[in-house]
């Protein structure tokens, strides 16, 4: 993965959330710093012809997750689970990580300090291996995963360049709820419901307040009238949330409520295009 800013190399223990300070850890997570290639540096007094400038090497990391819960029998059965490993396992992969650097970014208080997403990883591999091998970026039998082109068009569509263009530019205004309700996906996401439910309470508010005097507002009165009928509930998931985990009712109406106010978002997105 990329890497800068994060956790110092090393290796991490990580135990299922939930699990006891006694309970054996279920991952290890290993951090390696990459060197860049060293520059060349030229020659005084030489002459360049005009050309494109190289791109500045620069320094990456590597981010290994290992599962120490459920380790292979033998070497039979890690081949077979490779031949069947692929972006779901990637993605249970970046859970852990990015549930290290949320703890990182906690405890440096560092506001700058975000969470990496499939699209930043270089290079990703599933593999097996000994223990010390893996932790070394070597393996007894990997694969790389290579994103397909049903992904790319799907990322392509979550980023469309004539609303980005239309913010930059001014046409558009971007409402605080989208940050928000962002931020609240992230955290649903990623298990921690009670901030979620926290931070969905605020995203709601700030949703039904923002649509409602927007100019696509006469165009989502219905969905408004939705969002308003969800705030009770989510409402009750964060109060909940002040003490400790909200039932599971109530994480099923805040995955609930925070899907209609990004159907909402979507459908303003469509009607300003």
């Amino acid at each position: 993965m990329p890497w800068s800013l994060g956790p110092p190399d090393g290796r991490y223990l990580l135990r299922a959330p939930g699990d006891p300070p006694d309970a054996e850890p279920a991952h290890v997570l290993v951090l390696a710093t990459l060197g860049a290639p060293e520059r060349r540096r030229l020659a005084r007094g030489k002459r360049q012809a005009p050309a494109e400038p190289d791109p500045t090497p620069v320094t990456t990391g590597r981010a290994t997750i290992i599962d120490v819960a459920s380790p292979f029998a033998n070497e039979g059965e890690a081949g077979a689970w490779l031949q069947d490993a692929g972006e779901a396992q990637l993605e249970d992969d970046l859970e852990v990580l990015n549930r290290a650097l949320h703890y990182f970014r906690l405890v440096t208080a560092d506001p700058y300090l975000g969470p990496v997403g499939r699209h930043q990883a270089l290079v990703a591999r599933v593999g097996f291996g000994a223990g010390e091998q893996v932790a070394d970026g070597l393996w007894s039998d990997a694969r790389e995963l290579r994103r397909s082109e049903g992904w790319r068009r799907r990322s392509k569509v979550l980023q469309p360049q004539a609303r980005l263009a239309a913010v930059l530019n001014g046409r558009e205004r971007v409402l605080v709820c989208e940050e928000l309700a962002l931020r609240a996906r992230f955290d649903l996401d990623s298990g921690r419901p009670r901030e979620a439910a926290l931070q969905l309470l605020v995203a709601l508010d700030a949703a039904l307040a923002e649509l409602a005097t927007d100019t696509a507002g006469p165009a989502l009165a219905e969905r408004l009238t939705e969002l308003r009928g969800q705030r009770d509930a989510v409402a009750a998931a964060a109060q909940r949330a002040l003490a400790g985990e909200p039932s599971a009712e109530q994480e099923q109406a805040v995955e609930f409520a925070l899907g209609r106010i990004e159907a909402a978002l979507r459908a303003r997105a469509v009607t300003n295009a």
